[in-house]
């Protein structure tokens, strides 16, 4: 089956990350199996989501893993004027979701994990599928779990998010937070005598914007990436019952997308620090105030050295290009910093186009990642 055959079939599971991807992952299970791949499936708790890790090629050794997610975002309230779970070809793009944002990279490992069956490989090729990717590299955890004790681990990765085919060796890493403030609710003619939790969350927030005021402003740089810095952003609000009452709680969700150069843990410590002065203050009058901090999910940064071997050679495949950082998150830090797997993000299609109505990836692009896969399998049939 080609690329696009193959992913015309992936884009008809609507593996939207709160649904189940098994049936996904069934199908390529049974397609790399019947290739004579080794193949191992990691469920989850409910038993219907699933990480997929296949090995083509000897299993006494370590070889080159492609890494790629399962799951999409969702579709709901976008404009869509083409069925989202259906591939659409129209003038050389093939639209559909997850067609970018990254159906269209696991087409091509799978294509080549295929390809790989029907050659004697003197270095094993390995597919990783993850789940939950988009809701904070969640579901690859498990999956990493069981590679760092295996007695073999990869040599080297390339995690297929989207990037046009340069090669990417570095993004921000991300740490995401819940923050609730309880306050003294109050009838709001007497406003004065009560606390007001969302007066004490905008103050939080405002914590939060000095913090990254000081990194636009002094913080380290990386011109490699369009925002150079390490940003802190806050993305929901929520509190309050009625216009008359003086809210006793309200609830937030921030964000820290930091350079591998900041520690996010430090910046936390900041917060906190500010927020326990802040109480103290508070607490005079009212003992009951809090303001609680959970930390909701975190992945590192992947910061690959460009000299490093990893780099030399995947620039040496078929269409490739120059080296770039990339905005979003991935996989690949979690591959690096928990097991030392030298890592890249190369892929085909644009993030561009990745989490919008009409989601689509070019054909050129498909075929260009097909000619890097082909040329690393012949990579591994020569041992590398």
């Amino acid at each position: 089956m080609t690329s696009p055959d193959l992913l015309r079939d992936l884009i008809a599971y609507p593996t939207v990350s709160v649904h189940p991807n098994l049936a996904l992952i069934t199908y390529c299970a049974d397609l790399l199996r019947g290739a004579g791949g080794e193949v191992t499936l990691i469920k989850d708790a409910s038993g219907k989501k699933a990480n997929l890790y296949v090995t083509i090629g000897p299993l006494d050794r370590p070889g080159v893993l492609l890494s790629g997610h399962t799951d999409v975002v969702p579709v709901t309230g976008q404009n869509w004027t083409v069925p989202p779970f259906e591939m659409t070809q129209t003038d050389g793009k093939l639209f559909g979701r997850g067609t970018a944002d990254m159906k269209g990279f696991v087409a091509c490992a799978l294509g080549a994990a295929v390809r790989a069956g029907q050659m004697d490989l003197v270095t094993p090729l390995h597919i990783a599928l993850s789940y939950d990717e988009e809701i904070g590299c969640v579901g690859v955890r498990s999956l990493i779990d069981m590679l760092a004790a295996a007695p073999f681990r990869p040599q080297f990765c390339i995690v297929g998010e989207p990037t046009s085919m340069k090669v990417a060796t570095g993004h921000k890493g991300k740490t995401a937070a819940r923050v609730t403030a309880t306050g003294v609710a109050g009838h709001s003619a007497l406003a004065p005598e009560a606390l007001n939790a969302i007066h004490m969350a905008c103050d939080m927030i405002g914590v939060i914007r000095d913090i990254q005021a000081e990194f636009a402003a002094d913080g380290a740089r990386d011109s490699a990436y369009d925002i150079p810095y390490t940003t802190l952003h806050v993305g929901q609000i929520e509190g309050g019952i009625a216009l008359n009452i003086v809210p006793d709680k309200a609830v937030f969700a921030f964000e820290i997308r930091n350079l591998a150069e900041d520690d996010p843990q430090a910046t936390l410590a900041r917060i906190d620090a500010q927020r326990d002065r802040y109480l103290g203050q508070l607490r005079k009058r009212f003992p009951d105030a809090d303001i609680v901090i959970e930390i909701t999910n975190s992945y590192p940064p992947l910061g690959t050295d460009p000299d490093s071997d990893v780099v030399q050679f995947v620039q040496s495949l078929p269409e490739t290009h120059a080296m770039i950082k990339v905005a979003f998150g991935t996989e690949g830090g979690l591959f690096s910093s928990r097991l030392g797997l030298p890592t890249v993000v190369c892929g085909p299609g644009s993030m561009e186009q990745g989490h919008k109505p009409d989601e689509f990836i070019s054909l050129a692009q498909l075929t260009a990642c097909d000619a890097m896969l082909d040329g690393l399998l012949k990579r591994l049939a020569a041992g590398l």
